[in-house]
């Protein structure tokens, strides 16, 4: 997620004007949608996934369609809501590794312990990256309630 893109602003950043502008419940909505392989307004899109979501806007090929999720995800990061659970937990098995790396970030930053038994069962997964995040998100909700 590193440092401030070419726009001249972090995913956090767009993120928070967006919830500024539309509600945070709002962009939390989207977000699941989005999760869901829902439609939603291209702007959002824009705003969750930077210059490389332009395509959506423009109406023009983009990338593989998990991105859409990833970004999605990513938004649940700085926009949440216990809402959005249930589909995290769905995300946490996504057949895309980045999508389930970014949904056991968003666990781990909203420590949702609800999602522990998911989270455990993801520190084997076969990605190196997943199995971080996992095991990173497993901590610290372990931190969390302790």
């Amino acid at each position: 997620m590193g440092g401030t893109p070419r726009w001249g602003m972090t995913p956090r950043q767009s993120i928070e004007r967006e919830c500024s502008g539309r509600g945070t419940s709002e962009v939390v909505a989207g977000c699941v949608a989005l999760l869901r392989g829902e439609d939603v307004d291209p702007m959002l899109i824009h705003a969750l996934g930077g210059p490389p979501a332009r395509w959506v806007v423009e109406g023009g090929q983009g990338g593989p369609d998990y991105w859409l999720r990833v970004w999605a995800a990513r938004g649940l990061l700085w926009a949440w809501d216990d809402s959005a659970l249930p589909v995290l937990a769905t995300a946490l098995q996504d057949p895309a590794w980045r999508v389930r790396e970014m949904a056991a970030k968003v666990a781990a930053r909203h420590a949702l312990g609800n999602l522990l038994q998911e989270l455990g069962e993801l520190c084997d997964d076969p990605n190196r990256r997943v199995r971080a995040a996992a095991e990173r998100a497993v901590t610290r909700i372990g931190a969390v309630r302790a």
